[in-house]
């Protein structure tokens, strides 16, 4: 793929796990390729494992590689969860909005 689009958004949805991690690496990485800007919505993803995290590090290692930009623009509750368990939310470096709690 080219570098034809400028900013790609990529919505993940329901479970980000070692059960779909293979399918989701494909669509990270084609997403990844197909732009400069990948903005990543996981807003909608309802689990997320050490698999998912994994491929969270790896999109950020490759566009870090590549001179290019990877941005979550919404963070589940699973998905702040795991990056705050990690000590990860800086490694990011995208603002995360933690809904109201009762």
């Amino acid at each position: 793929m080219t570098d034809s689009a400028a900013i790609v958004r990529l919505a993940m949805e329901g479970d980000m796990t070692i059960y779909n991690a293979t399918e989701q690496k494909h669509r990270l990485m084609a997403s990844l390729d197909s732009c400069q800007e990948l903005e990543l919505d996981l807003g909608q993803v309802s689990e997320v494992d050490t698999a998912g995290f994994q491929l969270l590090i790896l999109a950020k290692r490759e566009a870090l590689r590549h001179q290019k930009v990877l941005r979550i623009v919404a963070h589940s509750t699973p998905v702040s969860d795991l990056l705050d368990f990690y000590n990860k939310v800086a490694y990011f470096g995208d603002p995360v909005h933690l809904p109201a709690r009762d």
